[in-house]
């Protein structure tokens, strides 16, 4: 093995850019990059910077129907006339110039990350500028093109992984990885999301439990509004690592979307960078602990694209990596100039924490059948937890 970790990265990911005023700012991307760069992270002993290359198209077909890869290229060559019966051009997936070039390079960073860790050439892997996981195989959805962790997952299964787990931590449903391999019990997705009756997509119903054959192989936590600190990490604690423990995962996949953040302004989750950092260090010691260390870690959504998204994914790349930043760091002078540069803000958050120091109970010391919280993780034990031997 050439190193501990791989940081999946090129610079072209930045033209991923919707255009002016759209939510998916690529300058989420750029600002995380610098963050890392000046807090020296990548400068570890155990971490490369790899670029890999664009997806082809054997490869985004092992998810994506050919018409559609057929009319992201259209798209791509003409904006204005893309075809919103594939979900381009519109308000949430404007055409943009080299649209399906940015996107086959978005998705080789997360295949050429499972294909690094699957063939031995890293232990973990990190695509902060992945994570798209709206895209259906027919269409865009939610700001996604290609649904880059369903193809590294349909990749490590051509290589010959049997079973691979994916669990999701962004604020809204992991729909698209959870339809492409809804039949497939190989495959475990896990989304912890808000509740699908306040927010897009408006699926993840903890009901959903995966197709004919594969039952149990989807799981969805359906969160309230407001889920704070101790109740996202009692949810992720009550419901994943049984559930891993159980499917026994050659390979883990992870979304870290930072949208569950208080100031996120397209969700409403209250959750903090610190909880984000927490649930970054169990994904890794999850992949350690099942998975025979094997870890892609992807990012996601998240839209607090100065305060919130690059600590988010700083933390992530750097426990990857296995020099995590302390919580207390001051950020970097010379980052805070970069912000200004490209934003034209001040008033950056000054250090790597929100201040907090998340604790929450465990499932072992009982529920509350009261409690909003308690009761979503009580629906998705029951619903799935059985189809593993696992008592609810």
């Amino acid at each position: 093995m050439s190193g501990r970790a791989q940081l999946m990265w090129d610079e072209g990911v930045i033209g991923y850019d919707f255009g002016r005023g759209h939510p998916m700012d690529p300058v989420r991307l750029a600002l995380t990059k610098r963050l890392i760069e000046s807090l020296g992270v990548e400068r570890g002993p155990d971490l490369s910077v790899v670029a890999a290359k664009p997806v082809g198209d054997s490869t985004l077909r092992l998810v994506h129907r050919p018409d559609y890869i057929d009319a992201v290229r259209r798209a791509s060559l003409d904006p204005a006339s893309a075809d919103q019966g594939y979900g381009l051009g519109t308000p949430d997936d404007p055409a943009f110039a080299r649209m399906h070039e940015v996107s086959a390079l978005i998705a080789g960073q997360s295949v050429g990350g499972a294909e690094a860790v699957w063939q031995g050439r890293a232990l973990h892997a990190v695509n902060f500028a992945g994570g798209l996981h709206h895209a259906m195989p027919g269409s865009a959805s939610g700001f996604c093109v290609y649904n880059d962790p369903a193809l590294a997952i349909a990749r490590l299964l051509e290589l010959g992984a049997e079973r691979v787990a994916y669990v999701d931590l962004d604020v809204h449903h992991g729909d698209g990885v959870e339809a492409v391999f809804w039949d497939d019990p190989r495959v475990l997705t896990i989304s912890l999301h808000e509740h699908p009756g306040t927010l897009f997509p408006g699926t993840g119903w903890p009901q959903e439990c995966g197709g004919e054959g594969a039952e149990g192989s989807a799981v969805n936590v359906a969160l309230p509004p407001g889920t704070g600190d101790e109740g996202w990490l009692r949810a992720v604690h009550a419901v994943v690592p049984e559930l891993l423990e159980a499917f026994g995962p050659q390979v883990l996949v992870s979304q870290h979307g930072a949208d569950t953040h208080v100031e996120d302004p397209l969700a409403h989750l209250a959750v903090s960078v610190d909880a984000q950092r927490l649930a970054a260090e169990s994904a890794h010691e999850w992949a350690h602990t099942y998975a025979e260390g094997r870890w892609l870690a992807t990012g996601g959504g998240g839209y607090a694209v100065v305060d919130v998204v690059p600590r988010t994914w700083t933390h992530l790349v750097a426990i990857a990596a296995g020099t995590p930043v302390p919580r207390e760091t001051e950020v970097p002078a010379e980052w805070l100039q970069e912000v200004y540069a490209r934003t034209g803000r001040t008033g950056a958050q000054q250090r790597m924490t929100d201040g907090l120091e998340p604790r929450w109970r465990g499932w072992g010391e009982g529920y509350d059948p009261a409690d909003r919280l308690d009761q979503a993780v009580r629906a998705t034990r029951r619903a799935v937890f059985p189809a593993h031997g696992l008592l609810p």
